[in-house]
């Protein structure tokens, strides 16, 4: 795991620990188990581009855990799960704009040479790439699917 992003986890743990910020010790916890046991399954260090991408799976999982605990009605757990989410997109890359998105997305469509929807799937590669890590999955396919009804 890069130093930076590991002394920037064990300091603001310890920032956490110190104001007695239960909710951002516990998440730093977890995301530096989660870190730690990723270099043990990998059996050395993570690169930069595998961190962001287990912070962001992560961050889905919660955000899906959001949406079942609103189904079922536990507001409480969603409410803990949000400010959970909210930490650790502290950690992730600047998320783009829709209108950022969606300039990529026209972008890789005209690259690409795609015209009609059924290019999707030579599209959303390149696109994910693109983005590194800084637009949800949906996000892009939603905007790749737009660029390519306008093109």
């Amino acid at each position: 795991m890069a130093e930076s992003l590991r002394l920037r986890l064990e300091t603001d743990l310890k920032t956490a620990m110190r104001a007695g910020d239960i909710t951002s010790r516990d998440t730093i916890r977890f995301i530096l188990a989660a870190l730690k046991n990723a270099e043990i399954d990998k059996r050395g260090a993570l690169e930069q581009k595998e961190e962001i991408a287990l912070l962001q799976r992560q961050a889905k999982r919660q955000t899906e855990s959001i949406e079942q605990f609103r189904a079922g009605n536990r507001d409480d757990l969603a409410e803990r799960e949000e400010a959970q989410l909210a930490i650790l997109k502290g950690y992730l890359p600047a998320e783009l704009s829709d209108a950022e998105v969606e300039a990529l997305a026209r972008n890789v469509v005209a690259e690409v040479g795609a015209s009609s929807v059924k290019d999707l799937g030579r599209v959303m590669p390149v696109l994910v790439q693109r983005a590194a890590g800084r637009a949800d999955g949906r996000r892009l396919s939603a905007a790749a699917k737009t660029a390519l009804e306008t093109a």
